[in-house]
């Protein structure tokens, strides 16, 4: 939800358009309401309609039919099927790929979350900051005095691994480990002030039959100066690169793991993602790039469906699993026969 309502202030500040959130579960005072809209305005309408929670997007894309519309794709796994010429905008490489299999005659486009500028401002002397506009990479600060958490660990997401061995043990080596669940008032000097970050999220997706949809913590602990320890599933290997930027956690044994977060809090320099391939994934995740690509892909989707609807060009279907496999089967039927 939050990355969605930052999407929809960078565009409205983009000021070529007019971008409001419509709800559609209960009414809001403040946003309008779907039911409302679409009975004020026949098919196909003025507006470009996004969708975007994953469980819900069958039955809006029903709702919104001969509607100029587009997806915007966070997790995959949902197991639904889109219908011909809906756009897909893809938070992150591993959900492109997803679509590019499930619905490879859809259009397809990549739009990254975007860090918040707060994330990327000067106080993480580790860092090679850039501006959020596009300025340069900014001088090289001394490294500052041993940061007050050894390592922080946020419970939610993280593996049972994490939470019950991993943690215990590092403890047992006297190293100071935090604990993070519910509110925290400022989360980026909350990261700022710790030396390493574990996030491992692979179970935690395993067990829902989803993916993890784009992978914000890591990205913020290494905007923050921290040394991340993190699974590599789905999106998180769009980022993470093991060795270079970021670390894998959890592979191989509990020895293994100890042994590395313990040297890495001791020596974070040593440990820290390289400079310059972390500042060129900051730059990919800054939010002048985001409202780059949105630009790109609106302007796309939006004579995409001017052929569609208004010249009733037909779009392209992708072929349904089944047939394709069918197709597969007769093929070697077929060359069965001949033998």
């Amino acid at each position: 939800m939050l990355v969605e309502l930052q999407t929809v202030r960078l565009l409205a500040a983009m000021g070529e358009r007019r971008v409001e959130v419509v709800t559609y579960r209960r009414r809001q005072a403040e946003h309008p309401f779907l039911d409302d809209l679409l009975s004020r305005e026949p098919a196909p309408g003025q507006a470009l309609w996004i969708v975007s929670w994953g469980f819900d997007v069958p039955r809006l894309l029903r709702r919104l039919r001969g509607r100029p519309v587009a997806y915007h794709a966070h997790s995959s796994g949902y197991g639904l099927d889109l219908p011909a010429g809906v756009p897909v905008l893809a938070v992150s490489r591993n959900t492109l790929g997803y679509w590019g299999n499930r619905a490879p005659r859809n259009p397809l486009f990549l739009v990254p979350n975007a860090l918040d500028p707060k994330w990327l401002r000067p106080g993480s002397p580790e860092v090679p900051w850039r501006d959020p506009r596009g300025g340069p990479v900014e001088a090289w600060s001394p490294p500052r005095p041993r940061r007050p958490i050894d390592v922080l660990v946020q419970v939610r997401k993280n593996s049972r691994y994490v939470l019950e061995r991993l943690v215990p043990a590092l403890r047992d080596r006297g190293l100071r480990v935090e604990l993070q669940e519910g509110w925290v008032d400022d989360l980026v000097e909350l990261f700022r002030s710790a030396t390493v970050v574990l996030y491992d999220s692979a179970d935690y997706w395993r067990g829902r039959g989803v993916s993890e949809g784009f992978g914000l913590p890591p990205l913020e602990a290494l905007a923050s100066g921290c040394v991340v320890f993190s699974s590599l599933n789905h999106a998180l290997a769009d980022s993470l690169d093991p060795g270079v930027v970021g670390h894998q956690i959890g592979c191989g044994s509990l020895a293994y793991d100890l042994e590395q977060i313990t040297a890495a809090v001791a020596d974070p320099l040593a440990w820290q993602a390289d400079p310059r391939s972390l500042a060129a994934l900051l730059d990919e995740c800054s939010e002048a790039e985001l409202v780059r690509r949105w630009e790109r892909a609106l302007a796309a989707i939006e004579a995409h469906w001017r052929r569609v609807l208004e010249q009733g060009v037909p779009p392209l279907e992708s072929p349904a699993s089944w047939r394709l496999r069918l197709d597969g089967l007769l093929v070697r039927l077929r060359r069965w026969l001949r033998r």
